[in-house]
């Protein structure tokens, strides 16, 4: 399934480019991800996802394609398995940064193919999952390019337990309906 979302980030479009440059600090920004390894373009890690009463943990690997700091354009494939299922996940992820809004406008494109518990759940609620979790990403990369300019520790991002990713998920969801309802397409595009 491909999923494009957007959102911004509150700083000068080259900090953000730095930030994402530096794996280790971007990976703690994903809710629920955690880098066990890193070799130059090479990662492997883990991520743990709940989405209500359906709690899926996989580890997997990836590699970054494309780095390209004259078009702000970062591209990488990741594959992973759930540690303990038979569900798998194959992801290309493109994230685009220009200048923007409250700073820096990040457009991400992302073509997941999903297999296992997780797919059960169809393409607007993996949308809406995914939405979330961008939100808090992008509060914690502006608060940690904050936190390194004033010269302290970094923190990962605001966990959001799985009634908290599904009620807003929920929420958005209904938000799509009620656009379509209404002819609102804002609402729902």
């Amino acid at each position: 399934m491909l999923i494009e979302t957007d959102f911004e980030v509150g700083a000068p479009v080259d900090k953000v480019w730095k930030y994402f440059d530096d794996v280790p600090n971007l990976v703690p920004c994903v809710p629920g991800a955690e880098l066990t390894e890193l070799n130059g373009e090479n990662f492997k890690g883990l991520v743990t996802s709940k989405v209500g009463p359906v709690t899926v943990k996989f580890g997997g690997e990836g590699e970054i394609v494309v780095r390209d700091a004259t078009t702000r354009r970062l591209e990488l494939n990741a594959t992973g398995a759930e540690t303990k299922g038979k569900g798998t996940a194959v992801m290309n992820l493109v994230a685009q940064l220009s200048p923007g809004g409250k700073g820096t406008k990040v457009k991400v494109r992302i073509d997941l193919t999903l297999s296992g518990a997780i797919a059960q759940f169809g393409r607007g609620m993996v949308a809406d999952v995914l939405a979330v979790i961008m939100r808090a990403f992008a509060v914690a990369v502006e608060e940690n390019i904050g936190r390194l300019e004033r010269g302290e520790a970094l923190a990962g991002a605001a966990t959001a337990g799985g009634v908290g990713i599904a009620i807003n998920a929920a929420k958005l969801a209904l938000k799509r309906l009620a656009g379509r309802i209404l002819g609102i397409r804002s609402w729902y595009e």
